[in-house]
């Protein structure tokens, strides 16, 4: 079985470093696809170093910033075009710990979709200032109400996939970027009657670099709920 692991980065060259050894130790045989959008501070050209001793690590590049859902979805496309088993999606900057790969990968025996969940099991998040944290378990109690998700984590970004609902969903028709995009993804696969299931991770903020969160991005997430549960997402 082959598997992927997508992740976007910008302005990530010192956690890519260190991420992408990290999950090819935790993962062994596993994958690394970097959609990198023109960081200035070098992280493609890091990947490249990278890849040059290792074949099995990617890069695309892209021109500049045009939203973490594009890049997921370029991600993705080049993974089924790959013919890939498993397509996972995770941050670079290390809040998505690589030790949890394995876990998953038992998940995926009895599951289509595997999301790493901080709420699960109470709260599972570290060195969150508390308004973070209350945002982020607001906007998933939102979420979860609006469109009746089963789910305790509706915003979480890492998981793995089957090919099979990737190949379901029509990627060219998702244009949600950050917490929007992880809900659309989420609700779409559950519509379509994937089997879903929630692992507990500890979550811990990122160890360099700056949050990518803005209030645009939190914006479109409350927008999005609204429009998949009245059918103006297709």
């Amino acid at each position: 079985m082959k598997t992927l692991i997508v992740i976007p980065t910008y302005n990530e060259r010192e956690n890519i470093i260190k991420i992408i050894p990290a999950i090819k130790k935790s993962l062994k045989g596993a994958h690394v696809l970097v959609v990198d959008d023109n960081s200035p501070d070098g992280t493609g050209a890091a990947v490249k170093s990278i890849g040059r001793r290792d074949k099995n690590v990617a890069l695309i590049e892209r021109p500049g910033k045009s939203g973490l859902g594009k890049a997921y979805v370029e991600g993705f496309k080049y993974a089924l075009k790959k013919k890939y088993d498993y397509i996972f999606e995770m941050d670079a900057d290390l809040s998505h710990n690589p030790e949890y790969l394995p876990d998953f990968m038992a998940a995926m025996e009895d599951c289509d979709l595997a999301i790493g969940s901080r709420y699960l099991n109470g709260i599972s998040v570290v060195n969150w200032p508390i308004r973070r944290l209350v945002l982020s378990k607001f906007a998933n109690m939102y979420a979860r109400a609006i469109t009746g998700m089963p789910l305790t984590d509706c915003t979480s970004g890492f998981k793995c996939y089957k090919r099979a609902v990737l190949e379901a969903l029509d990627l060219d028709r998702i244009h949600s970027d950050g917490y929007a995009f992880q809900i659309e993804m989420h609700y779409k696969a559950w519509k379509s009657g994937f089997k879903i299931k929630e692992l507990p991770i500890i979550f811990v903020d990122r160890h360099a670099g700056s949050s990518k969160m803005s209030r645009k991005v939190m914006l479109e997430a409350a927008a999005v709920v609204w429009k998949l549960k009245l059918g103006m997402i297709k």
